[in-house]
């Protein structure tokens, strides 16, 4: 029961950890990383919207990363194509 216990404060620490370093790497996406790298460093965005086209065979992500304590005022936008980073903007909120 012990290690139980021990294994969930474990997950509930490295899952706050992680949470707060995403949020800082932001500022290191770049164009034609994948989506799942995206993921992989910054987690899943707050918003999420997709358009797709049956005769282009084209996937359109929109990614949005709201404002966090690690990155502030800052509002991150990735557009991904097909897996791939197109563009990002980062706009200061205020």
């Amino acid at each position: 029961m012990k290690s139980i216990k021990y294994l969930a404060l474990v997950f509930a620490t490295a899952s706050s950890l992680v949470a707060a370093q995403n949020a800082s790497e932001r500022k290191f996406i770049r164009e034609g990383m994948t989506e799942g790298s995206v993921l992989a460093k910054v987690g899943k965005p707050d918003s999420e919207s997709m358009v797709s086209g049956p005769a282009s065979k084209m996937v359109i992500k929109k990614w949005i990363y709201l404002p966090d304590p690690d990155d502030a005022q800052t509002i991150t936008t990735i557009t991904l194509r097909n897996g791939e980073v197109v563009e990002i903007k980062r706009e200061i909120s205020r």
